[in-house]
This record gives structure tokens, sequence and C-alpha cells, in this order.
């Protein structure tokens, strides 16, 4: 086949983003203003009914208050964190197989990341490198405020399974006293309505995911206690840079409230953004707290207004790829990620692979001959015990040999929405005459 150039992971970006982002520009609003809001409101429905085209202008309340749209999905996580009253002396648990903003996040905050290894090989129906539950609830400890679960690749996590792991250690928890403080005095008041260790999703892959909840499908955004998705510039969705962050309803905590915090977290604590201060008379503002600026802008907010028109498109698309994939790697012997089961629809985001009986030298050699046939993959990921800064922090990953297991043979296939039907059929080719090459 004639050689051709495949990149790993570029936007998809289409003229009516780009209209979209021309009138913001001649708007006369760029930082956070109506598109901002607007984005925020269909979020909120679309985590809700999986569907992009609700009309929330028609009922503007119901879809307020529910989802904080800021610069980026660690700004979510963090905030997350802090909303929930994480800070110095607790305890926060994630995966040691993630990307490196699961954990930074809690160490920002001040906490000590304790990390949990996946069961061996993956989950035994997705394959999806997913924590070792008896061994999740085995670190809890009076310490824990919060469990980081990672919808790695799209592929929702078990969460009746965390769920019930929280309820049966909630007799550890020990909530915040208030101290007079805003911020916190209401993380105690949320604590303490909880009554448990708090669930938060690294949604940063799934937005669109779903999975059989309690009898029901739930959307990633509707499972955790709090969620934090990415919007970055190789996410399914994309606004360039952002993110954003949802919750759950928490009885007797207002969503209004947990919002109204969000944008003080977000704009330096300051209880006016620049579209309140617009209206006659309303120039003066607060600074409740000496807080961070990650407010999302409504240029990129034009962005994903119209990312999300064609949203449901682009993850059909993804599953098409998958399919070809799959069938490929069940062709060669190839184990790899189940997207989609019964209970579990996966936002198709990576599309991950893992060659039996070969080193991690070898994987590497695999991955080199491909890129030499124009064919750029990658691996997702290197566990964080193996990377310098939580080395430093005291780390090992001998310490972790399912993680290391699961990572020394991966390597990760292009998926994205530019991707032809004659470039997958060309990455499958290439993909065969390499495996079958490398096995002589």
């Amino acid at each position: 086949m004639e050689k051709r150039v495949i990149k790993f992971s570029p936007p998809d970006i289409t003229e009516a983003e780009i209209a979209e982002v021309v009138e913001a520009l001649r708007s006369g609003w760029i930082t956070t203003g109506p598109r901002t809001k607007l984005l925020e409101r269909r979020l909120a429905a679309y985590i809700e009914t999986g569907k992009n085209d609700v009309d929330v202008d028609s009922d503007p309340d119901r879809w307020s208050n529910r989802v904080v749209c800021l610069n980026s999905a660690t700004a979510a996580e963090e905030l997350n964190l802090r909303i929930l009253g994480v800070t110095e002396g607790d305890e926060v648990l994630v995966p040691s197989y993630t990307y490196s903003a699961s954990a930074s996040a809690a160490i920002h905050c001040g906490a000590t990341v304790k990390f949990v290894d996946i069961v061996k090989d993956g989950d035994p129906v997705t394959h999806m490198p997913e924590m070792d539950y008896d061994k999740l609830g085995e670190l809890i400890t009076e310490k824990t405020k919060a469990i980081v679960c990672v919808d790695l690749a799209g592929i929702v996590c078990d969460y009746e399974k965390v769920f019930k792991v929280v309820e049966e250690k909630k007799a550890l928890f020990r909530p915040i006293e208030p101290n007079g403080e805003p911020l916190h005095d209401f993380s105690s008041r949320i604590q303490k309505a909880l009554g448990r260790v708090a669930v938060v999703s690294d949604c940063a892959h799934g937005l669109g995911g779903s999975r059989i909840f309690e009898g029901s499908v739930k959307y990633c955004g509707a499972l955790a206690d709090f969620t934090g998705f990415s919007f970055h510039a190789v996410k399914n969705f994309t606004t360039a840079e952002g993110g954003a962050a949802t919750w759950k309803e928490i009885p007797g905590i207002d969503n209004a409230e947990i919002y109204k915090f969000f944008q003080l977290l977000s704009l330096h604590g300051q209880n006016k953004d620049a579209l309140a201060k617009t209206k006659v008379g309303v120039w003066e503002y607060d600074i409740i707290g000496p807080w961070y600026k990650c407010n999302m802008t409504d240029i990129m907010a034009a962005i994903g207004l119209r990312q999300l028109d064609r949203y449901v498109g682009l993850l059909e698309r993804r599953s098409e790829i998958i399919a070809k994939y799959d069938a490929l790697c069940d062709e060669l012997g190839i184990s790899h990620l189940i997207h989609h089961t019964e209970d579990i629809s996966s936002s198709n985001h990576l599309y991950l692979m893992r060659i039996p009986d070969i080193s991690e030298e070898d994987r590497n050699k695999i991955i080199e001959q491909l890129a030499l046939r124009g064919v750029t993959t990658n691996v997702h990921y290197k566990p964080l015990p193996m990377m310098t800064a939580y080395k430093n922090l005291g780390w090992d990953i001998k310490d972790f040999p399912n993680a290391f297991d699961y990572y020394h043979n991966l390597i990760t296939l292009p998926l994205h929405t530019l991707l032809t039907d004659e470039d997958v059929e060309y990455i499958c080719e290439n993909l065969r005459e390499v495996i079958n090459e490398f096995k002589r």
C-alpha cells in the first residue's frame, strides 16, 4: 500500500466551530459570558439524557447550576476536591494506572495520595485497567476523604462496587467541623451530608459514556459524587483547552450553592463575574477568598457548542473504527479493550491493545516499526509510580505489579474521526504485517 501519514489524535474542527468562534469574537464577549453559560446548560442536559438536541432555553432553570465549565480537567478535578474540603492531612486513593492529573489535583490540595494497584489484566469483561476493589477497601482509613475513579479510554468504572466499598467503611469516616470560614464550613456541610468517603470521577476520557447503575442507564457525570471532564484538543469533544465539573444531588445541599462556590473558586473568589457586572448599578463586588483563576472563555465555549451539535455522530464513527480494530486484534490473538457490553457503552476515546508474550523492549520496537510506516501510536499509560515525580514521593512500581504487567506490552492505536476508511485499512494492514514479521 502507498505510504500514508496517520496522525495519532488531531482535533476534528469544522467550519461550524470556526464560524461560532468568529461570532463570539464579533459579539464583544470573549471571556466567560452567554456562550459559556449556554454550554453548561446543554452539557447538563446531555449528561442526564444522552441527547445533544435538548432545548435548554425553554426551561433554563432546570438545567442551570449543574455543570461548571472551566479551563481544564485538572482545574475541575482540583476544585471538586476543594469543594469537598480535601486538604493537608487527608488521604486520597488513586489508581496507579492513570494520567498525572488524577493524582496531582489531590497533591495541589495538600493531601497525601495513596495508589491502588489494578486488577491483573484489567477488568475481566472490558479489560480496562480498573482498580482492585478489594485492595481499595483495605486502604481506607480515618484520614481518607476521597477516592478517584478513572473512566480510562472512555470505559465506565464499576461505580456500584466503589459505592459499596465506601458504604462498608463509612464508620471510619470523620467529617470536618466548621470553623467560620465560608468554604470550610460549606465543605463541612457536604462531608456531613455524604457521611462517607466521597467518590470522585476523573472522566477526562468519558463524556458520553454510560453504564447500567442501580438498574438504569446513567451517563458519565451522573455516577460519581463529583466528576471532572476534559475538553483538551486530543479529546473526543474539545474546546481547545478546557474542562467541566459536575456533581450528583446531595441531600440538604442546594445545587445553586455548589455552583456559587465553583464560581468563587474559579474567579479569584470574586462574587460577580464579568457578565453579572454588566447589569445596571451592580458594578461593586467582593472577594470572598484568595482563590484561583480557571474559568472558561466564550471563545472556548463557542467551539464546544458546535462540537456538541455533532457529538452523537462523532461517537458513532468511533464505534465503527473500533469494530474494525476488534476484528483485526481477534484475528492476530491480541488482547484489546471491549468498549461495549450489555451494561456498558463507552465514549470510544482510546483503543488499547496488549500484545502477548513480548517484553517492554519488544513493544517499543513494534511502535518504531509502525512509525516508520507512517502510523503514529502511543502508550496509555506509563503507571504513575514509574514517573520521576512520584518516585521522588516514595512510590515504587514493584509495589504495583499488575499495573506494570498491563503497561509493558501495551500499544494505543490512532482513534479519531478524521480517519477515513482507507486510513483504517492502512493501519490494520500495517499492524498485521509488523506483528507477523515480529512473530517470525
